[in-house]
């Protein structure tokens, strides 16, 4: 098993052979795997098999079409953050997980990263203005960011209002894909009002809340009309978008459902619909409310700790009679599967006619 060894040092791991997926190691004591097909809880983490002398090795099969992130864990009492984890000497593939570590990752053969993140050299491109809000009564915490981003046109355009939105910012790269989407004509040109989290206020937020509603009315949506060049959506109502993942991707689903003469469509990553068998109030209003007239786009992976939640909200909506579009992706809870999947929602819901 050796060759295991000196084909991780010249490829890179895991060793993917198609399906066959291979992680080595080497080392006096093997490390826990934690990933997103064996679930992240230190409960579900795998143990490397000896093959010979300090060398350590796991094997699985997973999709070819796969995107994977996993970390290596020392310290079980530590897996939630870098103090408690080991790199993958072999691997340098590693991003901020978006809440508190580094993970590894890697692509199976028939799955890739969007080009769209790549800004198009000599293309047009859009200009991003950063705010500091001071929202007062309307969030839990002190001031943050607000960023706007005004595509390279001169007409009105719809705007997208995104949850998360530094984290849309710097892990997505939206404004580059907006950029790129627009240049291919995929979609018809979009403004962003980008609204930075609540951090550890973040759920309290996101929680199908109704004064983060108003601090969109209040505060955010006015300051997009102010700094940029907008439909007005009293004359067109519901042109406007809003998308957001996990607890944003709640939240996105509340503000249309909530305020569809504003959000006439909405795009649902992930979405935190119910969690820990708790479900938010967005169950009973899709259950007992006739559905407002807005375009949902829902996706998430069958990987992701939130996959049942997700079915069970879009079968529940088609059953109610919304339009709504369902997609999956093999792949985990994170920005990067998150961010290579949003163009399908985006050419669905403001592809050009």
């Amino acid at each position: 098993m050796t060759d295991l060894l000196e084909r991780a040092r010249l490829e890179g791991t895991p060793l993917v052979d198609g399906e066959r997926v291979t992680f080595v190691w080497q080392g006096d004591k093997p490390p826990w795997l934690l990933s997103d097909f064996s679930g992240w809880e230190i409960e579900q983490a795998v143990q490397l098999t000896a093959v010979a002398s300090a060398v350590w090795v796991y094997q699985t099969d997973l999709p070819r079409n796969a995107f994977i992130e996993y970390a290596y864990i020392i310290d079980p009492h530590k897996a939630d953050s870098n103090d408690g984890r080991a790199p993958d000497p072999f691997n340098p593939r590693a991003k901020w997980n978006g809440i508190n570590a580094t993970n590894h990752y890697f692509y199976m053969p028939e799955a890739e990263p969007t080009p769209l993140v790549k800004p198009t050299r000599g293309a047009p491109r859009g200009r991003l203005l950063r705010h500091k809000m001071e929202p007062g009564e309307l969030a839990a915490g002190a001031r943050r960011d607000l960023f706007l981003y005004q595509p390279p046109v001169d007409e009105p355009v719809p705007l997208l209002v995104v949850w998360d939105g530094r984290d849309y910012l710097k892990q997505a790269q939206l404004p580059t894909i907006i950029d790129n989407m627009i240049l291919n004509g995929d979609i018809r040109p979009l403004a962003l009002a980008m609204v930075d989290n609540g951090r550890k206020n973040r759920f309290l937020e996101y929680g199908a809340s109704d004064i983060s509603l108003g601090l969109l009315t209040e505060i955010v949506i006015p300051l997009a009309q102010k700094e940029l060049n907008l439909i007005d959506v009293r004359q067109q109502p519901g042109a406007y978008a809003i998308l957001g993942a996990s607890m944003g991707g709640l939240m996105a689903l509340y503000a249309g459902w909530r305020l569809p003469h504003i959000f006439g469509h909405v795009l649902a990553q992930s979405g935190a619909y119910a969690i820990h068998q708790h479900e938010f109030v967005i169950y009973p209003l899709v259950r007992y409310q006739p559905p407002p007239p807005i375009q949902i786009w829902l996706d998430v992976g069958t990987y992701d700790f939130l996959y049942d939640t997700n079915r069970e909200m879009a079968a529940l909506l088609r059953e109610r009679g919304a339009a709504v579009t369902y997609e999956e992706y093999v792949g985990g809870h994170n920005y990067y599967a998150w961010r290579d999947h949003l163009p399908n929602g985006l050419r669905l819901l403001f592809g050009e006619e």
